[in-house]
């Protein structure tokens, strides 16, 4: 249980502080991409495969899946709503859409394909339906405070989730862990530093980078190998391979004339 906890409590804030630097480093786009990593899904899934079983897992791994359409219906709505709106609203109507398309996902019985059919129609409506934003810096002010900020809110998004998903079943289990956890504190912090142009950079940064996540729990849920060390292996190697495929950013946009 420890070990457990410790691994809540230091892998993801840890991952959101090192995106954050990317992101002071090289530009809002490329912090969005890395936060499409499987690093908060990932140990709760591993959690949930040492505490509950493979068979539980691999059924929270297919609603993990599906969930990356509500991801990505978060990332629309907080994408348009920050034209117009500051970060506390855009916010709010965000993860009350993700909300609302999660308990949608919930009430469906899923396969692995349809659960692939659903991540697979997001990340492609959001690489359609994202808005374009204005070019953004390469570098971001990104002050100490809220550096410490960000990683303490990564913490506490953790534990509320885990705890919650620890007392569902498998299917509300793999739903809680694509949560917006990384990506809506990253989001957030970036929309009150630099905009909105620099958050709609995050979220569209992130639509590329979650092909990773989706490839890693197709592999949880149909790796056939019985060992928990190989398989998580196996479906990170993978990740890996298909984050170093996707593009970083993207082409340059011209707006219709």
């Amino acid at each position: 249980m420890l070990s457990q906890l410790a691994l809540k409590l230091l892998l993801v804030p840890l991952f959101i502080g090192l995106v954050s630097l990317a992101g002071k480093r090289w530009g809002p786009t490329i912090a969005g991409w890395l936060a499409g990593l499987p690093v908060v899904a990932g140990p709760i899934l591993f959690i949930l495969w040492l505490e509950q079983g493979s068979t539980f897992a691999r059924g929270a791994a297919v609603y993990s899946l599906a969930a990356l359409a509500p991801v990505m219906a978060f990332a629309l709505v907080y994408a348009w709503g920050s034209r117009r709106w500051g970060w506390a609203r855009a916010s709010t109507v965000a993860y009350g859409t993700w909300l609302l398309c999660a308990v949608t996902i919930l009430a469906l019985p899923l396969g692995i394909l349809t659960a692939a059919l659903l991540a697979a129609s997001g990340l492609i409506l959001a690489a359609f339906a994202l808005p374009h934003p204005a070019p953004t810096p390469g570098r971001v002010r990104l002050p100490k405070h809220e550096l410490a900020l960000r990683m303490l809110a990564g913490v506490v998004l953790t534990l509320l989730v885990t705890s919650i998903a620890n007392i569902g079943g498998s299917h509300v289990s793999g739903v809680l862990s694509l949560f917006p956890v990384i990506s809506g504190v990253l989001t957030v912090f970036v929309h009150r530093s630099g905009g909105s142009d620099a958050a709609i950079a995050t979220l569209r940064g992130l639509a590329r980078g979650l092909w990773s996540l989706a490839a890693f729990c197709v592999v949880l849920a149909i790796d056939p190998a019985h060992s928990t060390a190989l398989v998580f292996v196996t479906a990170t190697a993978i990740a890996f391979g298909v984050q170093a495929l996707t593009p970083r950013r993207a082409a340059a946009y011209k707006p219709p004339s």
